[in-house]
């Protein structure tokens, strides 16, 4: 928690809740929240360089009203941070929660350029996230850190600027080391990942819209601190007009483990690159496969049933680039690419699909 006090934050810590209702309309007045059961930021600037962060949440109901906007400053972090037990935040009839991302955009996301915060991370146990509307993210929209039980739905990501304005990593939802997420019926417009598992067990993806982006993916998995994602479920999903569809990818010269994952029920439409992919080369340094697999973060109990769709006639629809997978089970119908890639590392006793 250093980072944030280290930025001379406004935080709301833990308190006495009084249980009436608060209004933030300036960022002084986020010091005295963390008091109230029933909060609403209420046309919101966020000033430049200091992150919205509400710290110690109980029992809340945190409401966004209006249009919420931040200032612009070269800097890595986040925009917001919540963190708390039994938070419901949510957004009135109307809202807008505009990041301004197009001002730090310019193609290059994470890997050199501007210095560009995050959007949201989410520190939140037995919680929802329910109908947020999002604009313009500088890079990653929703990282959900360290949360427990949390569901969130029907938030709309709209980057879709970012096409032509020089969006990039802009991610609709990172997970790291969290237990019992659910996320589902949302809309992701974006460059990067619609969902990215990187650590997590018992996660549940369904009923998404995503376009524009690298598809969903479950990795990169290896090199953090946790590298175990276990009990996976992406199901009833729709991904077009994306580079990518579905993707397992584990980090090379990693260890840890991607342990029962599912992917059901998803179409695909126009994937430019890779329908179906499961690498086990990913470099964190270069951002991409790079080298061969090392097989110290195995596949195990992966499933693929009814995932369907078309790719590009310039892309690839299968690549699998493994080693030490067991107990695959696939059922999919992915066509329409003629570029095809020497798959190596399917389970023994299945039969390669490409």
């Amino acid at each position: 928690m250093n980072r944030w006090l280290s930025l001379l934050t406004l935080a709301v810590m833990g308190g006495v809740v009084l249980g009436s209702d608060y209004t933030i309309k300036t960022i002084a007045d986020v010091k005295d929240a963390h008091q109230y059961r029933d909060i609403v930021i209420s046309n919101l600037h966020v000033p430049a360089g200091v992150p919205l962060v509400l710290l110690g949440l109980q029992n809340a109901v945190v409401t966004f009203e209006g249009t919420t906007t931040f200032g612009y400053k070269e800097w890595k972090g986040h925009l917001m941070m919540f963190k708390g037990d039994n938070v419901t935040v949510t957004g009135s009839p109307g809202h807008l929660i505009h990041c301004g991302g197009e001002r730090w955009w310019d193609g290059r996301g994470g890997l050199g350029g501007t210095k560009k915060p995050k959007f949201f991370e989410v520190r939140l146990n037995n919680s929802q996230i329910i109908g947020l509307k999002i604009k313009n993210t500088p890079m990653h929209a929703i990282s959900i850190n360290h949360s427990n039980n949390l569901t969130v739905s029907n938030l709309d990501i709209d980057n879709l600027e970012g096409d032509w304005k020089g969006g990039h990593n802009t991610d609709g939802f990172n997970v790291y080391e969290s237990k019992n997420v659910t996320i589902r019926n949302c809309t992701v417009n974006n460059q990067d990942d619609c969902i990215a598992v990187k650590s997590g067990i018992d996660l549940l993806f369904e009923d998404h819209y995503c376009s524009g982006g690298h598809g969903i993916s479950i990795g990169s998995v290896g090199g953090r601190r946790d590298n175990i994602v276990e009990r996976a479920t992406i199901r009833n999903c729709f991904i077009r007009n994306s580079v990518n569809g579905v993707r397992v990818k584990t980090v090379r010269k990693a260890i840890g483990r991607v342990t029962n994952v599912t992917f059901e029920d998803v179409t695909l439409a126009n994937i430019t690159q890779f329908g179906v992919t499961m690498i086990g080369n990913y470099n964190l340094a270069h951002g991409d496969p790079h080298g061969e697999p090392t097989g110290g973060v195995p596949i195990s109990g992966l499933v693929l049933k009814n995932v369907v769709g078309t790719v590009n006639p310039k892309g690839t629809n299968i690549w699998v680039y493994v080693t030490n997978a067991t107990d695959w089970s696939w059922d999919i119908d992915v066509t329409g690419g003629t570029k095809t890639r020497t798959c190596e590392g399917f389970p023994d006793g299945m039969t390669p699909l490409c």
